[in-house]
């Protein structure tokens, strides 16, 4: 594999946002007097709504609420999205993986507007090569839909997946593609491990402190 390509999940991963998108979704079926666990909520962040709704509430409720739900979520999450902040590490770690050779796209199926603040907090825009949204995909993850916008986005041959729930990974696998994790996503070592992840670091920092160690060390091929 000619590994030119690194992929970062956004939400979770480089920003802190997993807490408040679960309080949102449970916010958001309240709405509609169906009351989720939070932790249950919690474990599916990472999907997209499209996905999201159906895997905890069930196909009866994505039917009758499926788009009220999002619209309500969407609502929630709004007034929040203040607070959201980057992990610590983030603008270098993706810095270095830019100067190593590798194409970097931020690869995020989040609203246009959410996507857009986000990238301001860390300079995104200025270390990226590529980024997308949700108008750039039509399923979200664990569909691989998004990695495959992200290479296409930068005309890459093969990335490595960067995330932190199982879903970033169980979408890697559906393309063979290899990945690391940061645990800012709540999930377990043995999960993220068995889901694809090749190793598994505490936080953004971390992994950046540890590259060299990883098949992001430095063979990535840029495009000029």
């Amino acid at each position: 594999m000619n590994l030119d390509t690194a992929v970062f999940d956004v939400d979770g991963t480089l920003v802190d946002t997993n807490y408040h998108h679960a309080l949102a979704w449970y916010r958001a079926f309240r709405r509609h007097r169906i009351t989720l666990p939070v932790w249950r909520l919690h474990r599916a962040i990472g999907m997209g709504g499209d996905q999201l709704v159906r895997a905890v509430a069930g196909d009866e409720v994505e039917a009758r609420w499926g788009d009220a739900v999002r619209a309500a979520w969407a609502e929630e999450f709004a007034p929040m999205l203040e607070e959201v902040q980057p992990f610590e590490g983030v603008a270098e770690l993706l810095g270095e993986v830019r100067r190593r050779g590798f194409r970097v796209v931020l690869a995020s199926s989040g609203k246009p507007e959410h996507v857009e603040h986000y990238l301001g907090l860390f300079d995104g825009k200025e270390l990226a090569d590529a980024w997308t949204t949700s108008e750039d995909v039509q399923r979200t993850k664990p569909a691989p839909d998004l990695l495959e916008a992200a290479l296409r986005a930068v005309d890459g041959s093969a990335g490595v997946m960067i995330g932190d729930s199982v879903w970033d990974f169980r979408a890697a696998a559906a393309l063979g593609a290899p990945g690391y994790a940061v645990r800012s996503g709540g999930f377990s070592v043995d999960e993220l491990c068995a889901a694809g992840a090749l190793d598994v670091f505490d936080s953004p920092a971390e992994l950046l402190h540890q590259l060299d160690e990883t098949l992001l060390s430095g063979s990535g091929q840029r495009v000029s």
